[in-house]
């Protein structure tokens, strides 16, 4: 730790190629701080010399020389002078990767002032009680204070009560070192939860290190999780550190842990139950201190039964299982989240702001959102990026949603005095038939326009009643009419 300097005469060398955002930096940080700025990673370099900061603000995305190739530099240079990441789209890799090569964190843009503030007085080890002048600009973290609990940057929880139920189990198990397993279809922020649970945690000052185990090739994957040595295997040219060691004293995220071979499920589980492994190469045994959290989108128990999956692994990492459900299942959470995701992206697009009309919102609700909430931000984000004007109507929406306006007319269309559930069964009908009939009977296309997949849309004919008779004559009856006008 460093020694107890008083902050005013701390230096902070700020790296970034947006000449907005390192004066504004500098205004904020210059009444406590020695504030040196730089435009890319090449001028950085020289000033670390020059100026020899205490702490680094460090751009990711930068001509010349990013901010990765820095940060790199920096560290074969043996510089080890903190360094705080600073990026507009963090990846799984980049910050995998920057926290190998040392930085002790990152933010994603836009982000809150106390957010970096927090980091700052981590980095610095002052409290609030020191400087009391920091209420205008820089605040620090008080050693006798609650623990700082930031929340995961583009993380929205919603409303509804079944994400509130969410939250409370998330705020719960986040207190103990308990390993979780967290379930959900694809894009519904499996991984911003298990963030979330960290940054809650006592070890949200250790890393978060995810890793998707879909995404590795079998044969690269244990070296992946448990490193391997030199001349371990080809290509093996140096020593290599696994993820399980880079999450020493943090949280290791195992995202799709259902795709791992059994092979490999043998030896996880062992690391599971002692914390130690050996590197590919090694019969030197390595003791970690990782909390385990494991994700998946596929049925668990069934893979059991299927014999893809350990009974003995699955018992070991759901000893707190928390589901995340869809975003059809909480309507009531989309409309917020599309207004949230507007406003929070609307920096990339020159500030521009959305203003949705009734009809649209009511059928981006109505939308089943089969990609969940990654499907909706990326929505969101193409509505900015193409949208002319500022008012969305549903003109301005994407085609697979439109045409569900087209198949069943104003979203709230329904027969005065129905119930709820008669209401939602004739609609769900309707749209379906015209669907159908816009696909001249062929079901597939049908499913396509829907949303849903062939397997649903049939489930969902049969219940209904909706026959293949009966829209191979409406498919007719329309074209019959069509050609008599």
């Amino acid at each position: 730790m460093q020694d107890s300097v008083p902050l005013s005469r701390k230096k902070i060398l700020i790296v970034d190629d947006e000449l907005a955002i390192r004066e504004s930096l500098q205004l904020i940080l210059n009444a406590h701080f020695d504030v040196t700025i730089a435009a890319d990673g090449a001028e950085a370099l020289e000033l670390l010399v020059a100026v020899a900061p205490d702490l680094v603000l460090l751009d990711v995305s930068m001509p010349k020389l990013d901010g990765m190739e820095t940060l790199r530099q920096m560290r074969d240079r043996g510089i080890s002078i903190p360094v705080v990441m600073l990026t507009a789209t963090t990846t799984v890799k980049t910050a995998v990767q920057a926290i190998k090569w040392g930085a002790i964190d990152y933010l994603t843009k836009p982000f809150e002032l106390e957010e970096l503030t927090h980091i700052i007085a981590s980095v610095f080890d002052r409290p609030v009680e020191a400087e009391p002048s920091l209420e205008e600009g820089v605040s620090a973290r008080s050693e006798k204070a609650e623990p700082f609990r930031p929340p995961v940057p583009g993380f929205v929880e919603g409303s509804s009560g079944v994400m509130r139920d969410v939250m409370q189990r998330v705020s719960k198990v986040a207190e103990r070192d308990t390993t979780v397993l967290i379930s959900g279809e694809s894009g519904v922020g499996k991984e911003l939860i298990a963030r979330q649970i960290h940054l809650l945690s006592n070890r949200h000052d250790g890393p978060f290190v995810p890793i998707n185990c879909a995404a590795i090739p079998e044969t690269l994957i244990e070296a992946e999780l448990f490193g391997h040595e030199r001349g371990a295997f080809t290509h093996a040219v140096e020593r290599r550190i696994g993820y399980c060691e880079q999450a020493n004293g943090g949280t290791l995220f195992l995202d799709e842990i259902g795709e791992l071979s059994l092979a490999v499920q043998v030896k996880l589980l062992r690391f599971l139950q002692e914390r130690e492994f050996s590197r590919v190469g090694s019969s030197k045994q390595i003791s970690v201190d990782v909390r385990i959290v494991a994700a998946t989108n596929r049925n668990l128990e069934e893979a059991i039964r299927q014999k893809t999956f350990r009974q003995d692994l699955f018992y070991r990492i759901n000893v707190v299982h928390i589901g995340v459900p869809p975003l059809r299942d909480r309507f009531e959470d989309i409309e917020p989240m599309i207004l949230h995701l507007a406003e929070k992206l609307s920096h990339r697009y020159q500030g521009k702001s959305l203003v949705f009309s009734r009809e649209a919102l009511d059928l981006l609700v109505q939308y089943p959102w089969p990609g969940n909430v990654r499907e909706l931000e990326n929505v969101v984000e193409s509505l900015l990026a193409l949208s002319r004007g500022n008012e969305i109507g549903v003109s301005e929406l994407p085609r697979k949603i439109k045409e569900r306006w087209d198949l069943g007319g104003s979203p709230s269309q329904a027969t005065p005095g129905l119930s709820l559930e008669d209401a939602e069964r004739q609609f769900e009908r309707d749209m379906i038939e015209r669907a159908l009939q816009k696909a001249g009977g062929v079901q597939s296309r049908a499913a396509q326009i829907l949303g849903i997949s062939r397997r649903i849309l049939k489930y969902k004919m049969d219940k209904l009643g909706i026959s293949d008779a009966s829209v191979r004559g409406a498919v007719l009856e329309g074209a019959s009419e069509e050609s008599s006008h």
